[in-house]
Parts: structure tokens; C-alpha cells; sequence
């Protein structure tokens, strides 16, 4: 039997690709002949990883609520460009959905930065109960501003670093290493903190820089580091855990002002009933992409947390000068 992870493995910016704007433009939100809507949902990871599973699962959701009328068509591993560049699709209405990471979105949304802070959440629990609650509905909703609609969290786990030449026993091992992250000030400044130099790469750049040595090593969960293959280059992977940054669900507003009030129902229920799903999967696919990795030579290290916890606390210290994020911080903090 096969597991889950080998079943599933600012304004609109003028230097957007003109080839994705064109397709995905004629791939916006439209009616067929037999009067079903269909949204065009294009995002960056293959088919063969547990958020495209959570995201085919909604699909279905959607079709079985709604008797085929409304329909969700997805175009996965950045047939329609980057993360960074489906958004910008959005904004345009030119494509209807995408799932980024709320690295990514916090260009387009700044309260999302709150998300990408260092060991912000006390466990994956308590990570599920901020999402679910009015603190993730809030940040859902706070894009609504830049044109985007967040609908729900679907679970990226726990990101942690992984290198090519040297293990990291502690955040000593990261000093003057090149490490790649999202185009987040952020994920920037946490790399900082530990004496790294943060390069921004796009994710399907990543493998090719990290075999021509133009990075020494990037960050992510299990399964994406399984499945991206990335472990054929990297063979050292620290499960530090520095953050929990979640994968969000969005809808273009002009796509969601397009459907009627029950068409709207639809999509959110099978939205929600989807992320219970996925966060299901992706339990057991971090599992599995973790066994995976160890038996094709990958040297998997749990250091003592506590020493990442201390070199980084100052970032969340910066952070908390800011009234606004300060505020969302304490919010998350208190949720039992």
C-alpha cells in the first residue's frame, strides 16, 4: 500500500511573467456550458505533496456540496508561476485561488509576519488553536485589503534547517553559511540572528543552487524536503523546529464577489472540512518522509531546541516594538 506521502510527493508587480498572466488570465473564473462556475486554483508544489492532497480534497468537497456546480480546477508544481506571482494574479482577478505560505504573504499583508516568528507556538496544538480562532480569522480576513481572501490554514509543520557539507548540532554550525529562505523579512532576519546569510530563492530553483553550491543549505518541513528531493544534496537535516509557518488558502476577492452568498458557504465548509483532512495526512506524512530520508543516508540530528530558542529570542523582542505586532503577540501567547 502506498503511504501518504508517496500517494500525494504590495500591488501587482509589472515584472510578473507575461507567459502566466496570459494563461492564467484566460483561466479566470467562468461559466461552462452546462452553467457550473469553475475557479482556476494554481499553486507551487507537486502533486505528489500532502497540501495538494488537502487542496484535491476541498475540490471534491466543493463539487459534492454544490451538484457540480461549482467546480475547482488546480494547476500544481508552478504551472502558473511562483508563489509571489499567483498572488499578484489574484490581486488582477486573471486566476481565481492559490496556496502560499504566510512567509510569502507577509509582502501582501504585513500582520502576517506574526506567523514567521521563532518558536511562537508552544506545540502543534496550540498552533491549530490561534489558526482556528479569532486571531488566524483575523489575519485570514486582513488581506481582504490587497484584494485577497484567505480561507483557511492548511499545515506546513515545522521548518527546520538542512545543509550540504557540515551537520549543525547547535546554531553555532549555521556561522557563515548561505542558507536559502522565502522572500520574507522575516525568515531574513531569523537567519541573521544565527549567523547565516539569508538568500532568497525561488522553490523550484532551489534544488539546482543547492547542487551548484550557490546555497549551503535551506530550511522546511519533512515532507517538502522528501519530496523536492532535496535530501539527494543535502545530507544533514536539524530538527530544530525554529517555526510553524502555516500554508494559507486564498481566494481573489473579485473571484469571491463573483459567487452568490450560497456558493460562498460552499467553498468555506469544504475549506474547513478539507483542513482537517490534510492536517490528518500531513501527521502521517512527516512520519513517513522522515523514515524516507534516513534510509537514503540522510543524517537526521535533534539538538537541544533551547540553544536556537536563546539565540533567537531577540528577533521576537524586535518584533514586540512594534505596538501592532506586539499586540497580535500577546493575543497568540495567551491562547490556551
Amino acid at each position: 500500500m502506498v503511504g501518504a506521502t508517496e500517494r500525494i510527493r504590495r500591488t501587482v508587480r509589472p515584472a510578473c511573467r507575461w507567459g502566466c498572466l496570459l494563461v492564467a488570465f484566460c483561466l479566470a473564473a467562468c461559466s461552462n456550458s452546462d452553467g457550473a462556475k469553475t475557479l482556476k486554483l494554481a499553486h507551487g508544489l507537486p502533486t505528489g505533496h500532502p497540501v495538494h492532497e488537502g487542496i484535491m480534497r476541498m475540490a471534491e468537497l466543493t463539487a459534492g456540496k454544490s451538484g457540480g456546480r461549482l467546480k475547482i480546477e488546480v494547476y500544481p508544481s508552478q504551472q502558473l508561476g511562483t508563489e509571489r506571482e499567483c498572488l499578484e494574479l489574484l490581486q488582477i482577478g486573471s486566476l481565481s485561488m492559490t496556496k502560499v505560505s504566510s512567509a510569502v504573504l507577509e509582502n501582501f499583508a504585513p500582520k502576517m509576519k506574526v506567523l514567521g516568528l521563532p518558536y511562537l507556538f508552544r506545540s502543534r496544538e496550540h498552533a491549530y488553536k490561534v489558526f482556528d480562532g479569532p486571531v488566524g480569522r483575523e489575519l485570514l480576513l486582513e488581506s481582504e485589503k490587497y484584494w485577497l481572501r484567505g480561507l483557511t490554514y492548511l499545515d506546513a509543520g515545522q521548518r527546520s534547517f538542512y545543509t550540504k557539507n557540515r551537520p549543525l548540532y547547535g546554531p553555532d554550525g549555521l556561522r557563515g553559511l548561505k542558507i536559502r529562505v522565502q522572500e520574507s523579512p522575516v525568515a531574513m532576519g531569523l537567519v541573521r540572528s544565527l549567523g547565516a546569510a539569508p538568500t532568497p530563492i525561488s522553490w523550484g530553483e532551489l534544488y539546482t543552487a543547492l547542487q551548484q553550491g550557490i546555497v549551503d543549505g535551506a530550511e522546511n518541513n519533512p515532507p517538502s524536503f522528501y519530496t523536492s528531493r532535496h535530501y539527494e544534496v543535502c545530507r544533514y537535516y536539524c530538527l530544530n523546529e525554529h517555526t510553524a509557518v502555516p500554508d494559507v488558502l486564498l481566494i481573489s476577492t473579485l473571484a469571491w464577489k463573483r459567487l452568490t452568498p450560497r456558493e460562498q458557504q460552499w467553498l468555506q465548509e469544504a475549506a474547513n472540512e478539507a483542513t482537517v483532512f490534510q492536517r490528518k495526512l500531513w501527521q502521517e506524512s512527516e512520519e513517513e518522509a522522515l523514515e524516507a530520508v534516513q534510509k537514503a543516508g540522510v543524517e537526521v540530528i535533534r539538538p537541544d531546541k533551547s540553544l536556537f530558542m536563546e539565540r533567537t529570542k531577540g528577533l521576537l523582542e524586535e518584533y514586540r516594538k512594534d505596538p501592532m505586532m506586539r499586540e497580535l503577540i500577546d493575543k497568540i501567547q495567551a491562547v490556551q
